[in-house]
């Protein structure tokens, strides 16, 4: 009994020490097979969970409230451009529209050959060349011209002293560079007497400069206004009152008063080419040159073109001086 017991309890120790490993391996193939799936599934479910609280979370982030926002914000941006514009433009036009007109008196048509003579027998003007005014005997004629010549002149006079003058005539049969001579040496000796009438005063501001700011705002500064102050000027005053004392000839034009400031040789060279080209000269094509304003350089520039293309005309031109009406 005491050897059996011993067996038995010796078999026992040993179907215990034999059957240990077993219960770890079942927990080993839990944890391979199970164990992983159900995470699995959670994390499935985790990530569906994290992908709707991401949705949840990004939508906010999504919203174009903010971006409506901006826009708002930016949308006036195109409003301003287009104040700033209008305003520039009602500001501008009026300055750059406000042009001191240049005083039209006489015209140099140059016309064709038939109806010159048409011109000469029927005077008019305004049908033909479309020019309102009449005739102006002012062209000297040649001296060295012969009788048989004349009838190719219009309106040709005798002066009581100096030469014959005329309407016009073929450029060969006008004395243009006694014209040219005569007007340098007349303005030269006109500039001296107007330099003795106004010696001490200042220099004038011109009135084409009152004329432009009157037509700027005619409601601010009236014409009444802006004759006041031109005349107001010390040596507009001695040119007026010196004109109030003259008669005839020898007084001086106010209108002169900034062709006189540029000098002896520029007032002298001015009415040269004036005594030539007038204040406007038509082409036989039509084309009608004339100053810009009254401001003296616009003058200058005129007859710059204009000298220039009377020099380039054939001695046969014909050209005829008109003296303009409501210009």
């Amino acid at each position: 009994m005491t050897k059996k017991s011993a067996t038995t309890r010796a078999l026992r120790r040993t179907t215990a020490t034999a059957g240990t490993p077993a219960p770890p391996a079942a927990p080993a193939a839990i944890t391979a097979s199970a164990a992983p799936a159900a995470p699995a599934a959670a994390t499935a479910t985790t990530a569906r969970k994290a992908t709707t609280a991401r949705k949840a979370t990004t939508a906010p982030k999504a919203t174009t409230a903010p971006k409506a926002t901006t826009a708002r914000k930016a949308a006036p941006a195109a409003p301003a451009v287009t104040t700033v514009t209008a305003v520039t433009s009602d500001e501008a036009v009026p300055a750059s529209a406000a042009i001191a007109p240049a005083v039209l008196r006489t015209m140099i048509v140059c016309v064709s050959d038939g109806l010159f003579e048409t011109l000469g027998n029927t005077r008019q003007l305004e049908k033909h060349l479309g020019v309102s005014g009449t005739i102006c005997p002012r062209y000297w004629a040649s001296p060295s011209i012969y009788p048989w010549q004349r009838r190719q002149l219009i309106d040709l006079r005798k002066a009581k002293t100096g030469p014959r003058y005329c309407a016009g005539g073929p450029i060969r049969l006008l004395n243009l560079a006694g014209m040219r001579d005569g007007a340098f040496t007349g303005a030269s000796m006109r500039h001296a007497h107007w330099a003795r009438v106004v010696a001490g005063t200042k220099p004038a501001t011109p009135w084409p400069v009152y004329l432009q700011q009157h037509l700027s705002d005619p409601s601010k500064y009236p014409m009444d206004a802006a004759i006041a102050d031109f005349h107001r000027q010390p040596r507009v005053q001695a040119m007026r009152m010196h004109n109030a004392a003259t008669y005839g000839a020898g007084q001086l034009d106010l209108a002169d008063l900034e062709m006189f400031q540029s000098g002896p040789v520029g007032y002298a060279n001015y009415h040269a080419q004036w005594a030539l080209c007038t204040d406007a000269f038509l082409t036989e094509d039509g084309v009608r040159m004339q100053p810009a304003s009254a401001h003296f350089a616009d003058r200058i520039t005129y007859l710059e073109q204009a000298t220039r293309y009377l020099d380039s005309l054939n001695e046969s031109q014909r050209l005829l001086a008109v003296n303009l009406q409501h210009q």
